[in-house]
């Protein structure tokens, strides 16, 4: 009996432990409200942007131009033009003559893009070489037009070309010499400066078109200069002597020393000697009028106008074309001397 009550004394104690320990969880406490969103600000203005610089004007224009030199009555024009023109814009013009040397061209430009210039312009002396210089204009964002001459370079390192389609000339000039000697004949050519495009290209352009009757017996460089292409001449005739029937002058310059040493030798140029040159400068017409030249292609050079009509418009972000042609004609004796006091150059 004392056992049983002991037993039930155990289980009430147990029962009375496990109650207090299996209580229901109290009720989590109710969530804070969330604090009411504060009112959202409202979005400031957008700042004005800035306005678009307004485009420039002629007259705000700085132009570094890196020319050739001046090897040919051509040359001299084109400068004259560039200067000339640049003056009577208001431009400020940087003008700088390489003296027909690349490493003074490429020093030139240079210095153009570390005085920070719009717009740089340049005639390149030969075809290559040029593309780091020009890449530094470009990361400078400085345009650049190339004159009268390519360089063979990447199309997005310039921003233009202005000038003449040699290849174009080098046929015409072709053309010409088969018409003056429909028989056919031996021939000399006096090429420009070695490397240049416009030796390359008038060079080409003339094989083009000459006649299989035409026999080219020696072609060398009188460099566009009238005291080389006279001495070129001489080693010519010294060689050949009467068995030239024509010559090819890649500009008039070198054709007129040329006539100097043919006449020199005893023969008349013009008629011994049948004459085609490019250019059309005031020095070919009195030599066509003299009898002494048969025909000149012309290559003009009065490039100035376009020059800084091209400048401004990439100045101001205009895209321009790959190329801008100027305008040219073929010449003969018999207009000569009504057209020489019309020349300007």
């Amino acid at each position: 009996m004392k056992k049983l009550s002991l037993l039930m004394i155990a289980l009430l104690l147990l029962f009375a432990i496990v109650g207090c320990s299996s209580g229901a969880a109290e009720p989590a406490a109710p969530a804070e409200e969330a604090a009411p969103a504060e009112e959202a600000a409202p979005a400031e203005e957008a700042a004005p942007a800035e306005e678009a610089a307004a485009p420039k004007k002629m007259e705000d224009l700085v132009v570094g131009y890196a020319q050739i030199g001046a090897e040919s009555e051509w040359r001299t024009a084109n400068t004259a033009s560039i200067q000339s023109t640049g003056e009577a814009l208001g431009v400020d013009l940087r003008f700088s003559d390489a003296q027909q040397k690349q490493e003074n061209q490429l020093s030139a430009i240079r210095s153009y893009i570390a005085e920070g210039v719009d717009v740089i312009g340049f005639s390149p002396v030969v075809e290559t070489g040029w593309e780091t210089v020009l890449q530094e204009a470009k990361d400078a964002g400085i345009p650049v037009i190339m004159v009268d001459r390519r360089a063979d370079v990447p199309r997005d390192l310039y921003a233009t070309y202005l000038g003449s389609d040699f290849v174009v000339e080098g046929e015409k000039a072709g053309n010409e010499m088969n018409n003056l000697l429909p028989e056919g004949g031996k021939i000399v050519e006096l090429v420009g400066t070695v490397g240049s495009a416009p030796a390359n290209d008038r060079y080409s352009g003339f094989r083009n078109t000459l006649n299989d009757n035409i026999e080219i017996i020696d072609s060398q460089s009188g460099d566009f200069t009238r005291a080389k292409g006279k001495e070129v001449m001489e080693a010519f005739l010294k060689k050949y002597g009467d068995e030239i029937t024509g010559l090819y002058a890649h500009n008039d310059d070198m054709a007129i020393g040329a006539i100097q040493a043919i006449e020199e030798y005893g023969l008349k140029p013009g008629e011994d000697i049948k004459i085609v040159s490019i250019d059309a400068v005031r020095g070919a017409f009195e030599a066509m009028i003299a009898g002494k030249l048969n025909v000149t292609v012309e290559c003009n050079p009065l490039l100035g106008p376009q020059f800084y009509d091209l400048a401004l418009r990439a100045v101001n972000g205009e895209e321009l074309p790959e190329w801008v042609p100027s305008e040219e004609s073929v010449y003969y004796p018999d207009n000569a001397a009504e057209l020489l006091p019309e020349r300007q150059y």
